[in-house]
């Protein structure tokens, strides 16, 4: 059979995938495996490398036995794409993690944080870097494994160690390991870390010792669609070029064919991240967004982004489900939403890990207000999906204010886009069109488009804009003085959340 496939690997929160397409960006075959969430306490979130690893083997190889007209020698390239700030720490020379990876919901790192802002607080490195100091980012994460895993910094100054996101382990495993594995991440991956320059897309020296971080742990930077390394020979996949990487939310907005200037999508996932091109240059956001990079192609000139990153969507639902009882599965939550018309007054604020995007308040947590006896799970489910779009009213608010140009359309994807009712209340509540691609599967896409044009089975950004393919769309339709009473209500519940974590509460 002729070479005529992408394969892409899907390193994300709650699971690995390897998904194939085709030319037409159409999915092939699929697999998938879940993987352990380890919560050894409040706040702290973590993965074992090793089963992300053996994970990632097992779906590569059931992605292709999954029908007899596949086999590796029908593909082209593989792409990455992954949970971005999660950090992950390991010997050069074994190949065995130091620590398990800490996950970017992890708020661990809340202490390193303010002691590195100092008096000049979480905005220290913002300029640089395009970002906070916040819990969520990787570089902080390193900084904790570094100062708390014994012998850690010795090794890492004696050059013994690697650092990166998920990308790099994954990339590192496949090509070689202990036997002339590629240390190289993306410029995605990289803008998350806190550490890369984002005008100049190189490592900071002095916010790398700021962090105790020795320079030698550092993947190289590349761009996100070249040629980075070729498979091991022991693995099935031996010879295979690995040709993209992207960060997750990068890899959506790349698949959903986001190349203009003002041209958004959201992620309805664990979180939800709503990205927005804002062209070659970096905007740095007043307003409590994040300047990211969106994507670079080969030798081409960067391409940035600003962000709103949620850290709490699809993972409420789950939390109602496990914590709560109140679903069994997560798709019953539409349907009983769907038993009232509206939310009886309750809000759902799911400050789980402190707020993200726009408020970066690790001080919040979660909050349920407005009960009265009359709310019952209907009205909490309700609550529930309400509160994913608020959410991203929120960040909406903060881009509009940002940029020249409002948001006047926001393509959607992730788990979450199958229910009608949160898809339409998020067009009410923003007052512009929600629409979905027909492949809903964004990410994985995205990293095989990036993989593709590498080389050349895509010729460009054209091919991705002539395969993308409107799935479905929403009007907003509630009238406009129900919105903003709406709205002003949840900015009092999200008010409720702050200031809680203190000295009697960690």
């Amino acid at each position: 059979m002729s070479i005529t496939y992408v394969m892409a690997i899907d390193q994300g929160t709650t699971s690995s995938r390897a998904m194939i397409f085709d030319h037409g960006g159409q999915i092939v075959s699929t697999a998938q495996m879940e993987h352990e969430q380890i919560l050894p306490r409040a706040g702290w979130v973590e993965h074992d490398p090793m089963e992300i690893w053996t994970n990632v083997r097992e779906v590569v190889g059931l992605s292709l036995s999954s029908t007899d007209q596949l086999s590796a020698q029908d593909l082209v390239a593989i792409g990455i794409t992954n949970q971005r700030e999660t950090a992950v720490v390991w010997d050069r020379h074994t190949g065995k993690p130091v620590y398990n990876a800490i996950v970017w919901q992890d708020t661990r790192t809340k202490q390193i944080c303010e002691e590195l802002g100092g008096s000049e607080g979480p905005d220290r490195y913002k300029e640089i870097v395009g970002l906070p100091l916040a819990t969520y980012f990787a570089g902080p994460k390193v900084k904790w494994i570094l100062d708390n895993v014994e012998g850690t910094a010795e090794r890492a100054e004696a050059g013994d160690l690697l650092m990166g996101t998920t990308d790099c382990w994954v990339l590192w495993n496949m090509t070689g390991g202990t036997d002339g594995g590629v240390h190289v991440t993306d410029v995605t991956n990289a803008s998350r870390t806190m550490l890369m320059n984002i005008d100049t897309l190189d490592w900071n020296a002095d916010i790398c010792a700021d962090m105790g971080i020795p320079m030698s742990m550092l993947p190289e930077i590349r761009s996100s669609s070249e040629v980075y390394g070729k498979c091991r020979p022991q693995e099935f996949l031996a010879g295979i070029p690995v040709a993209g990487i992207l960060g997750d939310q990068q890899a959506a907005t790349f698949g959903q064919a986001c190349f203009e200037p003002g041209m958004a999508k959201n992620t309805y996932g664990t979180g939800s991240f709503l990205l927005m091109n804002t062209g070659t240059e970096p905007v740095r956001s007043e307003q409590g967004l994040l300047t990211t990079v969106c994507y670079k192609i080969g030798d081409a000139a960067p391409v940035y982004a600003l962000e709103g990153s949620i850290a709490v969507s699809g993972s409420l639902v789950q939390w109602i489900r496990d914590n709560l009882g109140l679903i069994s599965d997560a798709s019953e939550i539409e349907g009983l939403a769907r038993e009232v018309d509206d939310n009886g007054g309750a809000y759902i604020v799911p400050a789980f890990s402190g707020l993200f995007a726009p408020y970066w308040r690790s001080d919040a947590r979660g909050a349920l207000v407005g009960l009265t006896r009359f709310v019952n799970k209907h009205h909490l489910c309700r609550a529930v999906l309400e509160a994913v779009a608020y959410q991203a009213r929120d960040v909406v608010e903060a881009m509009n204010a940002d940029c020249e140009t409002p948001l006047k359309e926001l393509k959607v994807d992730g788990g979450m886009v199958g229910n009608e009712l949160l898809m339409q209340f998020q067009a009410d509540l923003l007052g512009v069109d929600v629409v979905t691609p027909q492949v809903t599967e964004t990410t994985a896409l995205g990293a095989a488009y990036a993989a593709g044009i590498a080389v050349g089975f895509w010729s460009g950004e054209q091919d991705v804009i002539d395969n993308w393919t409107e799935g479905s769309r929403w009007h907003p339709s509630l009238p406009s003085e129900e919105v903003a009473r709406l709205y002003r209500n949840w900015k009092k519940a999200v008010e409720r959340t702050l200031d809680w974590v203190d000295d009697d509460v960690s």
